[in-house]
């Protein structure tokens, strides 16, 4: 009669490995840790569009507003809400209130040209502005206004999350900097706002409506849109 071999040490490694940490579970095939990424940036994906959802709700909510009044649509945001870049313009106008999406028409065409001039894609960025409404006419945003909307602006700004921010146009600049002068006197600085106890750098610039009034300055517009593509090589940003 032959024994049979018992691997006492074998045995005894599972037993303290399950001592350590019960039900571990051994297989030859490969852990797809992609597949656990993804899930994670699906999960961060979806919280962030509960949130959006939700402040969308709170400026509907607002009483007591001509802007509101006035107009056809509320214009949140559009784009890649996981971008590193969130750009903000000044207000809506009549193309983005009847669509309920931002910089459309001519002034989006011109934003797109923008972009890819220095090989961004508007697809990759996420664009808003910091008055969700349209002002009557087109007319500039007071400054009653632009504070009014900038509490919900900068929450849109934390749920965004990016790792820079370009503000176009003095309400846009007014409204995370408290700033109110004349962009041309602030744009090419690259600045710090902190929301939330988070640092986030900013850059004011001219926004696309007024270069199509006034060409001659999309020169500067030119030297911001290259500082910007340096500080996102800068910040190792994959866009």
């Amino acid at each position: 009669m032959t024994k049979k071999v018992i691997n006492q040490k074998g045995k005894f490694d599972e037993e303290l490995i399950n001592t350590i940490e019960p039900n571990f579970v051994f297989k030859n095939k490969p852990i797809n840790r992609f597949k656990f990424t993804e899930t994670i940036l699906e999960e961060n994906q979806t919280d962030k569009t509960e949130l959006l959802n939700g402040l969308k709700k709170q400026i509907n909510s607002i009483e007591n507003c001509n802007l509101k009044n006035n107009s056809q649509n509320l214009v949140l945001g559009d784009g890649n809400i996981n971008s590193s870049i969130m750009l903000i313009g000044e207000a809506p106008g009549i193309e983005e209130d009847k669509s309920g999406m931002p910089f459309k028409g001519e002034i989006g065409e011109l934003l797109n040209k923008m972009l890819l001039a220095i090989n961004i894609k508007r697809k990759d960025i996420y664009c808003s502005y910091a008055i969700n409404f349209r002002p009557p006419e087109d007319r500039k945003p007071t400054s009653m206004e632009v504070k009014r909307y900038s509490v919900f602006l900068k929450e849109h700004i934390s749920i965004i999350n990016p790792k820079i921010v370009i503000l176009m146009g003095s309400s846009a600049m007014e409204a995370i900097t408290g700033i109110n002068t004349k962009i041309s006197s602030e744009r090419g600085k690259w600045k710090e706002v902190i929301l939330k106890n988070k640092i986030y750098p900013e850059k004011s610039k001219f926004n696309p409506s007024y270069l199509i009034r006034i060409p001659e300055n999309k020169i500067y517009s030119w030297e911001d849109l290259k500082t910007i593509r340096q500080k996102i090589q800068d910040l190792k940003i994959n866009i």
